[in-house]
């Protein structure tokens, strides 16, 4: 990593390096066990909340400024993921038969399991958007850290982008996350003789084609706020 990246900034790409692992070991579920997947949620959690100290000046300044497209978005993305983040944690801790097995809970397995299956999936594809809104300002701390710009590496990596984001499509699909957030289907089924790494290459995917989409919707966003100033610049 850039030495010269400030150390907030490179704390702040570690934990988002780790909760985009979290995430991806949390989507596997019994494929990794059901006491770890509950020991995992509370470190996705965790460094949930490590995130949001580590941004509290955009916290901080919600109710303040302008709201043009982009950052109307940013924001409605930012509180759907914590609502399903939220969502995740409560309707998992009422689940919960190892780490929180000690709290006096009964019943709600029913509502429980239902709200967690719909924060899992919606968490899953919000965040990734998220992460997509967010493309070009990671891109381009990649890039002041390499040698010198290159127009066939940038050419390059927009053809890897179509690629994934094309298997991503059929990987939606094959993995029926679509059926999930729509909860045409009721419990989540996996194969258990399936390779781990196949699983993971599935999703993976399926995160990059949500990346995808959310980079080049970040894209007509700010397109669209620049437009718009330079109407209301002439007709003011």
């Amino acid at each position: 990593m850039n030495k010269k990246m400030p150390k907030q900034v490179r704390i702040k790409i570690i934990v988002d390096l780790l909760m985009t692992v979290l995430l991806m070991l949390l989507m596997a579920f019994e494929l990794i066990g059901r006491e770890e997947h509950e020991w995992l949620g509370v470190g996705m959690f965790a460094a949930f909340v490590v995130h949001h100290i580590l941004n509290r000046k955009w916290t901080a300044h919600l109710l303040k400024g302008k709201y043009p497209p982009f950052r109307i978005a940013q924001t409605a993305l930012v509180f759907l993921v914590l609502i399903c983040m939220i969502s995740s944690m409560v309707s998992g801790i009422v689940m919960s038969r190892y780490v929180f097995d000690f709290l006096p809970i009964q019943g709600g397995w029913g509502w429980a399991r239902t709200l967690h299956m719909l924060a899992a999936y919606w968490g899953f594809v919000l965040m990734s958007l998220h992460l997509g809104l967010h493309w070009n300002m990671m891109m381009g701390m990649a890039g002041r850290a390499a040698a010198a710009p290159s127009l066939r590496r940038d050419w390059l990596l927009r053809a890897i982008g179509i690629l994934i984001a094309g298997y991503g499509v059929f990987a939606f699909f094959r993995r029926q996350i679509g059926a999930y957030m729509l909860l045409q289907i009721a419990f989540a089924f996996f194969d258990f003789e399936e390779p781990l790494i196949l699983f993971f290459a599935d999703y993976l995917a399926v995160m990059g084609l949500f990346v995808w989409i959310g980079h080049y919707l970040a894209r007509a966003l700010r397109a669209a706020g620049k437009s718009t100033d330079r109407k209301k610049q002439m007709h003011g």
